[in-house]
């Protein structure tokens, strides 16, 4: 359905870009606003670049283990120097990429910053100087979000960074504390520490990585404590201090006081809503908590003006905002398109790596489930065997009464990469019954699904009997 419109989208992150292409092969004439660079926190200072320096330490660590594989390597390194100029290629080549796919589509780029003058018009602020205004049938506003920086005494000393800083130091910390045992947290964990940067993680809640299954959580963490990395859970930060060693953490730790010194402090307590200067509260845009408010439609309280993305404050993930832009694109074009966040997979690309969708057990418990699980253990895995990477677990939560699939949970190798199958089995509300009639190659790491389905009715093939 063609719908002639004239729309404008304020941000080109992967929420915004992906709206923007959406909106044009359904008809509209986009224009997209950007202030900084086409792809936004993602693709510029957060997912990609990150992967970059994942991937690299994922082969850096193979290499140590590589006389366990048969290979002789007499000497290695990592090159840091020569790392950071791959992550800006890498960069620099997507972002490339997003260009030729919004003008491939016809979608026109503006540079700068927009404030609305009214609910069909916004000024624009140009990158290259002056101003233009730009009128529009309907908006979508993708405009993002920011670190969080926790009011801690201290915080804004140099040496103190968030995850866009910790992507680029000139050289390796020799020791980082981190504040805050989350998603960004624990994979700047995993990256510094197999570089050898004593790394210590100070997080307030219970366990680390707490919007996660609690097993595979504490699983984790053992194996990143056998790595060198400290935990402290249930801890507090107070204050930080300049010291000639360093920069002392100070926190509250079980009732006791605690100060760990080191080179760099990385905090990472999670992301906020950023709308500053678009001017939302002279159209009566409704927002809670810097945060705007949509409904599953992604639309506002003002009828031709949408949001998407971390600007919501919804799920803060690159794909759930690529999917919102989708949704609003089509709503937009007389579509009748819905979000749906019970099959929004997580994950963590650690070693190994942790995903997760639908329910935990301790979720679905919560919920009233009559809750049945599977376990398979990634050591009974061949693949996993071949790779020589056993650490880890395939986790199904399901319900008894009527064997559907509520959760899927894995920590191991590929994790990220299988969890598109437990996010499947639950956009199709399948059965247990439905994983196990489908038929798994082999050898893979994705017969441990099958296998941990199997384990949910106690018929897992390879694992000693189940009572």
């Amino acid at each position: 359905m063609e719908n002639n419109r004239n729309i404008v989208v304020i941000g080109g992150g992967p929420g915004g870009y992906v709206a923007a292409i959406r909106a044009a092969q359904l008809g509209g004439r986009v224009t997209l606003i950007e202030k900084e660079k086409l792809g936004g926190t993602c693709l510029n200072v957060g997912c990609i670049p990150t992967k970059v320096l994942l991937h690299t330490i994922e082969i850096y660590n193979q290499l140590k283990e590589a006389a366990g594989i048969g290979l002789k390597v007499d000497k290695f390194e990592v090159d840091w120097p020569a790392l950071m100029r791959r992550k800006e290629g890498v960069v620099n080549r997507l972002v490339g990429g997003v260009k030729g796919l919004l003008l491939s589509n016809g979608v026109k780029v503006v540079h700068g910053t927009a404030s609305f003058v009214g609910t069909k018009e916004v000024e624009v602020s140009l990158s290259g100087g002056g101003k233009e205004n730009i009128a529009a049938d309907e908006f979508i506003i993708a405009a993002g979000s920011v670190p969080f920086v926790p009011p801690i005494q201290g915080v804004e000393q140099p040496g103190v960074a968030t995850s866009t800083e910790a992507l680029s130091f000139d050289s390796v910390p020799e020791s980082m504390v981190i504040i805050g045992g989350g998603v960004i947290g624990v994979e700047f964990a995993g990256i510094y520490s197999s570089l050898g940067c004593k790394v210590t993680v100070v997080e307030m809640m219970p366990q680390i990585i707490p919007n996660m299954d609690e097993e595979l959580a504490g699983m984790l963490r053992n194996v990143l404590a056998k790595k060198g990395v400290k935990f402290y859970t249930g801890a507090r930060v107070t204050s930080i201090g300049k010291r000639a060693s360093g920069l002392e953490v100070t926190f509250t730790h079980n009732g006791q006081e605690i100060s760990d010194t080191a080179e760099k402090v990385l905090v990472s307590v999670g992301r906020k809503p950023y709308t500053e200067g678009l001017n939302l509260e002279k159209i009566g845009v409704e927002t809670d908590r810097g945060r705007i408010v949509v409904d599953d439609r992604m639309k506002t309280n003002i009828e031709n003006i949408y949001a998407i993305g971390d600007c919501t404050g919804k799920a803060m993930l690159a794909h759930v905002a690529s999917y919102q832009g989708v949704v609003a694109a089509e709503n937009i074009a007389g579509h009748n398109s819905l979000m749906d966040y019970k099959t929004v997979p997580g994950c963590i690309y650690t070693q190994p790596e942790m995903a997760g969708v639908g329910l935990t057990e301790k979720q679905a418990m919560e919920k009233g489930y009559d809750v049945k699980v599977g376990r398979f253990p990634l050591v009974a895995n061949g693949k996993s065997l071949i790779m020589g990477d056993v650490e880890g677990m395939v986790k199904v939560v399901a319900d008894k009464k009527y064997n559907e699939v509520l959760g899927v949970h894995i920590l191991g190798p590929r994790a990220t990469d299988l969890i598109v199958e437990g996010a499947l089995a639950l956009r199709l509300e399948a059965t247990i019954d439905e994983i196990i009639t489908t038929i798994h190659a082999h050898p893979t790491v994705g017969e441990a699904i099958l296998e941990s389905a199997l384990a949910v009715d106690k018929i897992a093939i390879h694992m000693p009997k189940q009572r």
